[in-house]
């Protein structure tokens, strides 16, 4: 069987690597998103050679907690992304998220790209602008370094343990507010 090669395409998937606070909250709500292929908890931005959940939790590393999502620019931009991340998370505190607090929670976009920089530096622009936020936003804007990926039993934690507290207070309401706010962009819509 012959293949035409100009019919042939190429799918091409994209990253993108956003703390905004704890990354079960986060993970929970970027893997509901039509045009995310896989959603990864990890550690970001810091300067340990190997960070640990511990280690990161103890505010040493200068990592964040994050999520690499791994998304089709075909089904839903960067820029959206970037909105479901500005509406479920408070980018106004500086290294916190409601009780969560250190560094480890701060706000920050993980540039795999020049053009996503760009991007992430107009939408805070437009929130800015706009007057979006009673405070001013705090989110770092930065190339990403140092990934890790966070130990395996982070990994869908809050769906596997949809009882523990944590995620019956923090992570379900979030969820519930994303699913309200962008319900036409869930994967089961």
């Amino acid at each position: 069987m012959e293949t035409n090669c100009s019919q042939a395409t190429a799918t091409r998937h994209e990253l993108a690597t956003l703390a905004g606070g704890c990354f079960w909250c986060m993970e929970a709500v970027f893997s509901q998103l039509k045009g995310v292929l896989e959603v990864a908890s990890g550690y970001s931005n810091g300067h340990h050679p190997h960070p640990t959940y511990e280690d990161v939790c103890s505010g040493e590393t200068g990592h964040a907690e994050v999520v690499q999502i791994t998304f089709d620019p075909a089904v839903i931009r960067f820029t959206d992304l970037l909105a479901v991340f500005f509406e479920t998370h408070d980018p106004t505190t500086l290294n916190r998220q409601g009780h969560d607090v250190g560094t480890q929670y701060r706000s920050g976009i993980y540039t795999h790209s020049p053009e996503q920089a760009e991007q992430a530096r107009g939408v805070i622009q437009r929130l800015t602008d706009s007057g979006a936020f009673a405070a001013p936003i705090v989110t770092e804007v930065h190339p990403v370094t140092n990934y890790h990926p966070a130990e395996a039993f982070h990994a869908r934690y809050a769906e596997r343990n949809p009882h523990q507290g944590y995620c019956v207070y923090v992570v379900a309401p979030k969820v519930a507010h994303f699913r309200q706010r962008f319900g036409n962009w869930l994967q089961d819509a």
